[in-house]
Order: C-alpha cells, then structure tokens, then sequence
C-alpha cells in the first residue's frame, strides 16, 4: 500500500494546518498538498496526505473516509500514480497543433 492518500471532498477554505491536524490524529503526517486554482488560489477541493507509514495510511483511510469536516463528508483513498498529460494539454481530433510547414 502506498503511504500518499487522496482526500477528496474538501471544504474550499481548508488549508494544509485544518487537514495536518485532522490526519495526525490517525498518525503521523508527513506532508500535505492542498490543490489550489492557480488564478485564484482557492483550493480546488481536493488535497494529497503522505504518512509516515503504511499502517498509519491504512487507519487514516479506515477512520477518516465518509467523516463529515467542514459540512462535507470526506473521501480518503490510496492516491493512484499520476497519468502522464500530453503536450497540448487535451485531445485535438485533427491531429498535433505543430505545423511542420512555415506559414507563408
């Protein structure tokens, strides 16, 4: 089991102390990333958790999945290995946005 944990269904005023203090009563936190919009700075709802260990992931998930925080009940689960995103960011039916020919 992985030691980074997806918590999902955060309140958009939690900040990485609330969500530091909350895990530590499961364990020991190593880190916490709340993701935040990169225009506003509010965060997007959703954070990333690293314990210390695997057990203290394991009774993190166990006690803290579906407990309500903030008016919202939370989802904890392993995080899953970011995908690799393509270069353009998104899907383009046309095929590459390069021109591999000048324009004029």
């Amino acid at each position: 089991m992985s030691r980074k944990l997806y918590v999902g269904n955060i309140p958009y005023q939690t900040n990485e102390q609330d969500l530091q203090e909350l895990f530590g009563q499961s364990g020991a936190v190593e880190a916490v990333t709340v993701m935040r919009d990169r225009d506003t700075g509010r965060a997007r709802g959703f954070a990333f958790v690293e314990m210390a260990s695997d057990d203290d992931a394991q009774r993190a998930i166990a006690e803290l999945n579906d407990r309500p925080f903030g008016g919202r009940r939370l989802t904890v689960n392993e995080a899953r290995p970011q995908v690799p995103r393509s270069e353009g960011g998104g899907f383009n039916p046309r095929g590459p946005s390069r021109r591999s020919e000048p324009r004029w």
